[in-house]
């Protein structure tokens, strides 16, 4: 008997993750074919990366994989990151799929920006490597952003287990000690 495929449990949220990263690198790769002018492949190339950045900050990365993160500047002018995710029991439960697309798909995008920036070096295109910088910046500040807010995640479950550890310890050693 064959186990049961998981499927997407949030197909439209994997789309829209996947559609704006492709439509940006698409529309870059495929502009020199139908556009002259580079300001129109900047702008529209640009637009896209930062839909992508913006879909993937604000809506994927909480329905996907149950985190989200911001960065605040305080009163000392020190940038301090932010972060929030779902309880563990909770982000156990987040479908496989999803996460596993969410992952895969970020680091891709990044890993394809860094092949078109080469080849933006090697034809000595500095304009064009402009417009992959950009590019490449915004993905690789979600990366960033995820990455850290996982660890977070994992760190603060960790310090609620060792917590609920210590509070159950103490609570069974306070009550032999009132038996006694």
């Amino acid at each position: 008997m064959q186990a049961p495929v998981e499927n997407y449990a949030n197909p439209n949220t994997c789309l829209f993750h996947v559609l704006f990263k492709g439509a940006a690198l698409a529309f870059y790769i495929l502009s020199a074919l139908f556009f002259n002018s580079f300001v129109i492949i900047f702008v529209v190339t640009v637009l896209l990366a930062a839909l992508d950045f913006w879909v993937v900050k604000n809506v994927s990365g909480r329905i996907l994989v149950g985190l989200r993160w911001w960065n605040e500047i305080n009163d000392l002018g020190e940038s301090v990151w932010k972060f929030e995710s779902l309880d563990q029991e909770s982000l156990a439960r987040m479908n496989k799929k999803d996460s596993w697309l969410f992952w895969w798909t970020l680091y891709l995008a990044a890993a394809a920006w860094l092949i078109l920036g080469a080849f933006s070096l090697i034809r000595f295109q500095a304009d064009y490597l402009l417009v992959v910088g950009v590019c490449l910046s915004l993905n690789v500040a979600n990366i960033i952003g995820f990455t850290k807010c996982k660890k977070d995640a994992k760190k603060q479950f960790q310090q609620f287990a060792s917590q609920t550890i210590a509070s159950r310890f103490q609570s069974t050693v306070q009550s032999a000690f009132t038996l006694v």
